[in-house]
């Protein structure tokens, strides 16, 4: 299932980025098969991180990649593969025998997938690094915050997962239907400082027009009155987005303002005065009482739902947007594809779950592969 079926990635284990681009081209069809390691971590981050949900859709193989007999077990998956991925610090792979060199010696068709926060090169690029510094460096997380304010940390979905895993992901599909067409691989550098910033090329765009000011003072960083929170009676919350004046007079016309009361929607330097008139009238209901106001309208109003109740809202459900795996809530396989639907996904694997198995079909018989176990090279 899925219109990746019949391509086979490597994954080289490892936490964030590289995991979610493999889980999304696992859950698009593609085989996977992630290379853990021999002897399992003993960081209870990695264990956590790794064993986790972005795991699913997958088979794992144990292997030591210091060994020399587990390294040629790697360039043995990567002959018979489309792709490979790999999350390691620039030369860490070199080292380990199993480098892009390497690995397209063995298949020159192989598209060879690096994930890092710096890139492969520069003065950072072998330094170490999370979402939050890659962010930074990008000017993104410049803009996140309150004004007044520090910058503010928006999880770490822009650097590790949208500008890197996501943007991975795509770098590995298109890299795979070129070498379709021309013959040949090539090695795909993703960096998050470099997928952050490009996230936010709108943003930049604004500020090159000069209309992206000092943080939480523009639209889209709650400085408009109109895009933006309000908290409601009991707590709850609610997003407003109404950017276009027809919009925008339905959820004043809903909220029952006369627009007379408030200076023109884009009136910038009023902005902070409409946020209080806004703001005192959502404080008067609770968050359900605005849900059932703003249902089916218009006025681009929705209630801010947390993880566990966004699973339950009726348009999440009527889709079918998360699904349950193992007893564990989660989002399901997007986009969506017309003829051929992703699959709902199965289980993530224990570390070395699938070893016996994947080096079956590499020709390796049951003798072969107890002596490898037995010298530590498989788990």
């Amino acid at each position: 299932m899925g219109p990746l079926q019949g391509v086979r990635i490597v994954e080289l284990a490892g936490i964030g980025p590289g995991p979610f681009a493999a889980m999304m081209l696992a859950d698009m069809g593609a085989d996977v098969i992630c290379v853990d390691r021999a002897v399992p971590a003993a960081s209870p981050e990695y264990r956590a991180l790794s064993g986790s949900i972005l795991r699913r859709s997958r088979r794992s193989v144990g292997v030591d990649l210091k060994d020399p007999e587990g390294q040629e077990l790697v360039l043995a998956l990567v002959a018979g593969a489309d792709g490979l991925i790999e999350g390691f610090r620039p030369g860490v792979a070199e080292r380990l025998g199993v480098g892009p060199d390497a690995c397209l010696a063995r298949n020159p068709r192989l598209v060879y997938g690096r994930m890092t926060g710096w890139g492969q090169d520069g003065p950072l690029a072998s330094t170490a690094g999370h979402d939050i510094n890659y962010i930074a460096l990008s000017g993104v997380l410049s803009a996140v915050g309150t004004f007044g304010g520090p910058p503010t940390p928006p999880l770490n979905l822009i650097g590790d997962f949208g500008g890197g895993g996501m943007l991975l992901a795509m770098g590995m599909v298109a890299g795979m239907l070129e070498a379709q067409r021309s013959g040949e691989g090539q090695v795909i550098d993703a960096a998050m400082v470099e997928g952050a910033a490009l996230l936010a090329t709108a943003v930049y765009g604004l500020h090159g027009a000069g209309w992206w000011r000092e943080r939480g003072t523009n639209i889209f960083d709650g400085g408009a009155h109109f895009y933006g929170v309000y908290e409601c009676a009991g707590g709850g919350h609610m997003s407003v987005g109404p950017m276009e004046p027809q919009f925008y007079a339905e959820l004043l016309q809903l909220l029952e303002v006369d627009p007379a009361g408030l200076p023109h929607q884009y009136d910038r330097a009023r902005w902070p005065e409409a946020r209080e008139k806004l703001a005192a009238i959502f404080a008067t209901r609770t968050r359900d009482e605005w849900c059932a106001v703003f249902e089916g309208s218009d006025a681009c109003v929705a209630p801010v739902l947390d993880f566990a109740e966004a699973p339950r809202h009726p348009h999440i459900e009527a889709r079918q947007s998360f699904m349950e795996l193992d007893g564990v809530t989660q989002p399901a396989p997007a986009p969506r594809f017309s003829r051929t639907p992703s699959a709902p996904g199965r289980t993530p694997p224990e570390p070395g779950a699938d070893t016996d198995e994947v080096l079956g079909e590499l020709g390796l018989g049951a003798g072969e592969i107890a002596a490898l176990r037995a010298g530590g090279v498989i788990a």
